[in-house]
């Protein structure tokens, strides 16, 4: 049986994108892409909407780049042999090997995925996680919190959601990021 995780960076004050839809301030590093890979070596499928599928399609070639520090090169082939689910009622077709396209979320199927899956799934996205987490489908969730304060966005919460956390593990990074891992509570 599968976990389904929900993992992203954050900034201080709560938020995965600032008002103007900027993420550059997540401070991403060798140290925090090793962080990452060590933390999802047991996930054999990612969730993803459309926008955040576009983002990270990047990591399907990433690690053909010489110049690509290692750490963040095996974070680019773990990403390259997991399973790909993209909602999206816009895209075509996808631009990475082993994704599926679905047109809407169906939290049904997500169940019976954690059920029968060998692995763990991570939902990547606020929007699409918020989906989950109201469903009551996320079991974990992985938050990379930014020394930042970006004073408004895209919320990492749905404004409607009450979840009590059990602290998993915590870790600080060089770059200031703090890796928090919570259990979901009931």
């Amino acid at each position: 049986m599968g976990l389904l995780i929900y993992s992203m960076v954050v900034s201080a004050d709560g938020y995965t994108k600032d008002a103007a839809g900027g993420f550059d301030w997540g401070m991403a590093s060798e140290e925090l892409h090793a962080v990452v890979a060590e933390a999802t070596r047991s996930v054999g499928t990612y969730l993803y909407g459309r926008r955040m599928y576009e983002m990270m399609v990047y990591w399907e070639t990433a690690d053909q780049d010489a110049e690509m520090p290692p750490g963040i090169a095996e974070f680019a082939r773990l990403w390259r042999a997991c399973d790909k689910i993209v909602y999206s009622t816009t895209l075509d077709e996808p631009r990475s090997a082993r994704t599926t396209l679905r047109r809407a979320f169906d939290p049904d199927e997500i169940r019976e995925l954690k059920r029968t899956l060998e692995h763990d799934l991570t939902i990547e996205g606020p929007e699409l996680a918020g989906h989950a987490l109201r469903a009551g489908l996320v079991d974990e969730l992985q938050i990379y919190l930014a020394p930042v304060v970006v004073g408004g966005g895209t919320r990492f919460f749905p404004d409607d959601l009450r979840c009590e956390l059990e602290l998993l593990e915590q870790r600080s990074l060089e770059n200031g990021i703090v890796y928090l891992h919570y259990r979901l509570r009931g």
